[in-house]
C-alpha cells in the first residue's frame, strides 16, 4: 500500500499542476491556439491521470480509453503551435481528432463482438499514435536550428522526450489490458513518475518568468538609434533609451540590453553586402562571418531586435528586396520564380507563402497593382550604408 500511495500523490499533484496551468491560461484570457493546445493537453494529461490510477474502475475504460487514444494527436499540434511560428490551426485537425476518437469508440464498442478484429484496428490506432508522436520529435528537430528563444530552446526538448516517451507507452500498450490499473502492479508507479515530471516541466514552461520582447520592423532602425541615444552600462553593453525614438513602427524595449556595434555590424551585412541572398544560410555560417559566438548573435537577433525565428528574420529582407524587384518597370518581364530566387529563397512555395503573409496579397497581384500606379517610381532609390 505504500507504493499506491505514493503513486496516487505523484497523480494527485499531477492534476493539481495541470489544473493550475488551465485556470492560468483562463485568468490570462489567452486566446492563441499555443494556449488552447495547451489547455487541451493539460486537461488530457488531468484525465490521463486519473483513468490510469489505481482503483480506477475497469467498466469506464469504453469511454475514457476511445478520447485518450486522441491525445498524441493534440500534442502533435500543440508542438508544431509552439515551435512553428506559422503553423495555424485548420478545420480538417479538429475532423481528424473525431476520427480518432470514433474510430476507438468503435474499437471499445466491438471488442464483444469481435476481438480478433477489435485488436487488430487497436495494433493500427498505436501505430497512428506512434506515427504521430514522430512527426512531433521531427518538428522539433526540424526548426531547433532557427529558434532564436533561448527559453524555447532549452525546454523543448526536454519537454518533447518525455512526452514523446510517453505517448510511445501509451500507443504501445494499445487497447490491451493497461498495467497500471491493478495497485502496485508494474509499471503504475514509473507511469504516475512521468506525469508528474511532464507536469513540472509544463509548469515552468508556463509560469516562469519571460521577458516581453517587441517584435520590430526594421533592423537598420534600431542599429541606427542605439548608438546615438544610449547609455553605456558597466558591462559595456548598451542599453537602448527608453525616450529615443529610432522609427515610428518600432518599439525598443527598454529592459533588454543591446549591442549597438553588432547590431550595426549585422545591418550593414544585411542591407549592404545583402548576405541573406545566400543560398542556405544559416545562424551559424552568419556568426562566423560577423566573428562571434552563435549565442551571442541569437541573443541579439532575439533580444535586441524581437525575432523569434532567424528564418523569419531573414525573409524580412528577402521579402522587402522582391518588392522593390516587384515594382521595378524595368523587370517587368523578369519571372517571379527568379525574382524569388536572386532574393534568396530556395523554392517559389515558401515565397510565395511568406509574401502573402507579409503584405496580404500573392506576388503577382503585388507587381500588378504596383506597376499599375500612376505615381510608382520606375527608378530605385539607391541603398545606403546605416551608420
Amino acid at each position: 500500500m505504500g507504493l499506491t500511495a505514493i503513486d496516487l500523490g505523484l497523480r494527485g499533484a499531477t492534476s493539481g499542476v495541470f489544473l493550475l496551468i488551465i485556470f492560468a491560461a483562463l485568468l490570462r484570457r489567452a486566446g492563441s491556439q499555443q494556449a488552447l493546445l495547451g489547455m487541451a493537453m493539460s486537461a488530457g494529461g488531468v484525465f490521463y491521470a486519473i483513468a490510469t490510477a489505481p482503483f480506477f474502475p475497469k467498466s469506464s475504460w469504453w469511454w475514457v480509453l476511445p478520447i485518450l487514444s486522441a491525445q498524441p494527436l493534440v500534442f502533435w499540434l500543440w508542438a508544431r503551435a509552439a515551435f512553428d511560428d506559422d503553423f495555424v490551426l485548420r478545420r480538417w485537425h479538429g475532423s481528424l481528432w473525431l476520427c480518432i476518437v470514433a474510430f476507438g469508440f468503435a474499437l471499445t464498442l466491438g471488442w464483444a463482438y469481435s476481438p480478433a478484429l477489435a485488436g487488430a484496428g487497436g495494433r493500427g490506432l498505436a501505430l497512428v499514435n506512434l506515427a504521430l508522436a514522430l512527426a512531433a520529435a521531427v518538428q522539433t528537430v526540424k526548426t531547433w536550428r532557427a529558434d532564436l528563444v533561448a527559453r524555447r530552446r532549452r525546454l523543448r526538448l526536454a519537454m518533447l522526450a518525455i512526452n514523446v516517451g510517453l505517448i510511445a507507452v501509451v500507443a504501445g500498450v494499445g487497447f490491451a489490458a493497461i498495467p497500471v490499473a491493478v495497485p502496485g502492479a508494474p509499471g503504475s508507479l514509473p507511469t504516475a513518475l512521468v506525469l508528474f515530471v511532464v507536469a513540472m516541466i509544463a509548469g515552468l514552461g508556463t509560469f516562469a518568468a519571460q521577458p516581453v520582447v517587441p517584435v520590430n520592423d526594421a533592423t537598420a532602425a534600431i542599429a541606427s538609434g542605439g548608438g546615438r541615444g544610449a547609455d553605456r552600462a558597466s558591462t559595456g553593453r548598451v542599453a537602448v533609451d527608453p525616450r529615443v525614438v529610432v522609427d515610428p513602427r518600432v518599439v525598443v524595449d527598454p529592459r533588454v540590453a543591446v549591442d549597438p556595434i553588432l547590431l550595426r555590424r549585422l545591418d550593414h551585412l544585411m542591407t549592404v553586402e545583402r548576405s541573406y541572398r545566400q543560398e542556405g544560410l544559416a545562424i551559424g555560417a552568419l556568426a562566423a562571418r560577423l566573428d562571434v559566438p552563435e549565442h551571442r548573435l541569437r541573443q541579439a537577433i532575439n533580444e535586441g531586435l524581437g525575432y523569434r525565428n532567424f528564418n523569419a528574420f531573414l525573409n524580412r529582407y528577402r521579402i522587402e528586396d522582391a518588392r522593390l524587384a516587384l515594382s521595378d518597370a524595368t523587370q517587368r518581364e523578369v519571372p517571379v520564380l527568379t525574382i524569388a530566387m536572386d532574393a534568396g529563397f530556395q523554392s517559389i512555395g515558401p515565397f510565395n507563402r511568406a509574401f502573402k503573409a507579409e503584405t496580404g496579397v500573392t506576388p503577382t497581384e503585388f507587381r500588378r497593382e504596383a506597376l499599375s500606379r500612376p505615381d510608382r517610381a520606375d527608378i530605385r532609390e539607391p541603398r545606403r550604408e546605416i551608420g
